[in-house]
């Protein structure tokens, strides 16, 4: 395909006069339609509730130093949350192919700019995100008395590695394992889990608000410290959206939705309403329990308000009601992760814009067998190469949504290219909504970009070396 021509996905789609059909006609090459609207919706709502929600409080009040402040922020990060996932709805609907956002961008502008898309995940994104998950999971699980031994180290000569390294790598590969045998049984043991952490956040929320020990008047308590301010509301929106983040992975594991012009709308919207109901009842718990300022003293607020709302001995059994629940969460984000990060590799190399090993399925278990490897070996290598994560969870946030910001703007181009194209699903409120969440990407880019200018340049230099790579790859494949 030569650049600026429509990817084979898309071209596909507009050769036919009739819907997609439930079961797309499989190509060679393709993974296998086993996914239902529960498990699409699992996928969104698992990966989304990681340990954000038990922990931004205190960054949200910090930030923005009242309850009413905190819930604007997120309200205002939920909807536009929302207007990014109806926009990303309508593309996955008119394209349900393996790779998401990396086959809308190539359809829209041709094959560099979905390969660098690529290639950011994939060298960076993806293997960032699976390092952090794993090291926040071992950290939650240290908390308990008999897994301490997680904040401990050993040494090996004159290279330390700390048991929590261990531990993460090794969460690694058994999820990593898991969605090597397929994405069926990916698929249901992502579907319960979120079933499971979502009643346990439920638990959680109806065990504050049972208790004597709140009081509505917290509501209205003030941090005097805060930031305050458009600053501070940035500050807070932003540790919102990281909350809700996650939401765009579905479409990545769209080739291998059932039904995708139903279940992929259904899951993207259902989905986002369900998190923004689970993050809207835990965070009003929280504040229920603890004033503004104990909120923005306390590092784990969630654990915080179970501890007290248990009280005496047994508040120590409500903070580890609060970390199993975060452990929970954790595990499934991780599921999900990996589940949609080797699927982006894969995408490319099966369109010859990658090294074709990356597109091998499993003659048995139907995976992306060599993509779960390496993205599992890259994960590894983070994990044993760098402490600390933050520098590099701070590249991928960035490059998120740096590709957010012109993944949406895709939609406006099959508008006008495309107008009597097959569309399942149209968003609603084009072209406002998805014009507003553009707009907030790049608002929000600026910030991230201005706030941490060393690491977003970085994450530009990372990007950017992709370039010499595309070529490379480009040459190799027309030789």
């Amino acid at each position: 395909m030569q650049h600026g021509t429509l990817a084979p996905p898309l071209a596909e789609l507009n050769s036919s006069s009739k819907l997609i059909e439930t079961t797309a006609p499989v190509r060679t090459g393709d993974l296998p339609r086993v996914l239902g609207v529960s498990h699409a919706t699992a996928i969104v709502v698992g990966t989304i509730i990681g340990s954000g929600i038990f922990l931004v409080p205190q960054e949200m009040m910090r930030a923005v130093g009242s309850s009413t402040m905190v819930y604007l922020a997120w309200i205002v990060g939920g909807l536009l949350s929302l207007f990014g996932a109806m926009t990303y709805a309508e593309l996955g609907a008119m394209m349900p192919a393996t790779g998401g956002e990396y086959v809308y961008l190539r359809g829209a502008y041709g094959d560099l700019p979905a390969f660098l898309y690529m290639w950011t995940w994939f060298s960076v994104a993806k293997p960032a995100s699976i390092a952090s998950v794993t090291t926040g999971l071992a950290r939650t699980l240290a908390i308990f008395p008999a897994l301490a031994w997680l904040d401990g180290a050993t040494l090996h000569g004159g290279w330390e590695i700390t048991w929590s390294q261990i531990f993460a790598i090794a969460a690694t590969w058994l999820v990593t394992g898991l969605n090597y045998l397929g994405i069926r049984k990916a698929g249901e043991f992502q579907l319960f889990f979120t079933w499971l952490k979502g009643g346990l956040i439920l638990v959680i929320a109806g065990f504050c608000f049972a208790s004597s020990r709140g009081s509505l008047l917290n509501f209205h308590t003030f941090f005097p410290g805060a930031h305050g301010g458009f600053g501070g509301f940035m500050i807070a929106l932003i540790a919102a959206l990281w909350a809700y983040d996650g939401w765009n992975d579905l479409t990545m594991v769209a080739g291998e939705v059932r039904r995708p012009e139903r279940s992929l709308p259904i899951a993207l919207i259902a989905g986002l309403f369900i998190v923004g109901g689970l993050y809207m009842a835990t965070n009003a718990a929280i504040q229920y329990i603890l004033p503004a300022a104990q909120i923005a003293a306390s590092p784990r607020p969630a654990v915080t308000a179970m501890a007290l709302v248990v009280g005496g001995k047994g508040g120590s059994w409500g903070a580890a009601l609060v970390s199993a629940a975060m452990a929970i969460s954790i595990v499934v984000t991780l599921n999900g992760t990996i589940m949609s990060g080797a699927r982006i590799p894969f995408a490319a190399a099966r369109d010859k814009l990658f090294f074709a090993r990356m597109a091998t399925i499993h003659p048995r278990f139907q995976s992306p067998s060599t993509s779960l490897i390496v993205q599992g070996i890259l994960a590894t290598v983070l994990l044993l190469a760098v402490g600390r994560f933050q520098q590099l969870f701070e590249l991928a946030i960035f490059a998120e949504w740096l590709f957010y910001l012109i993944t949406a703007t895709t939609v406006f181009v099959y508008r006008r290219r495309l107008p009597n194209a097959v569309r399942p699903y149209r968003v609603w409120g084009y072209p406002v909504l998805p014009a507003l969440f553009v707009l907030a990407s790049a608002l929000l880019l600026y910030f991230s970009y201005v706030e941490n200018l060393k690491n977003s340049l970085i994450g530009t230099g990372i990007i950017l070396l992709g370039i010499p790579l595309f070529g490379w790859i480009r040459r190799n494949r027309t030789a």
